[in-house]
């Protein structure tokens, strides 16, 4: 018997108060390990395993978290004319086409 898992839940909803100050105006889970923030981490580990929807249960001050995975136009589009391709090849490889983020 196979399973197979499709959906990914992180339930990021917390107050980060552990990590205060640092935490106070920043979600904890945007906060930089080396260049992303640790929620990309345990994103990419979901991704290669082959799960494609990714599911946030955030509080209403998680606007960044989700913001991050969203498509940023202006910025790519910048990036573009720019030629800076190796720029703009990771600001899209951060949420892939086929990745549904909810």
């Amino acid at each position: 018997m196979t399973i197979s898992i499709h959906k990914a839940v992180f339930p990021i909803a917390g107050l980060g108060s552990r990590f205060l100050p640092a935490t106070k105006a920043s979600a904890k889970e945007m906060l930089p390990v080396v260049d992303k923030p640790l929620i990309q981490y345990a994103v990419e580990e979901a991704y290669e395993a082959g799960i494609r929807h990714m599911i946030f249960v955030t509080g209403r001050t998680k606007r960044s978290v989700e913001d991050h995975f969203d498509t940023a136009y202006e910025l790519e589009n910048e990036l573009e004319q720019a030629g800076k391709t190796e720029l703009l090849k990771i600001a899209r490889s951060i949420s892939p086409d086929d990745m549904v983020c909810s």
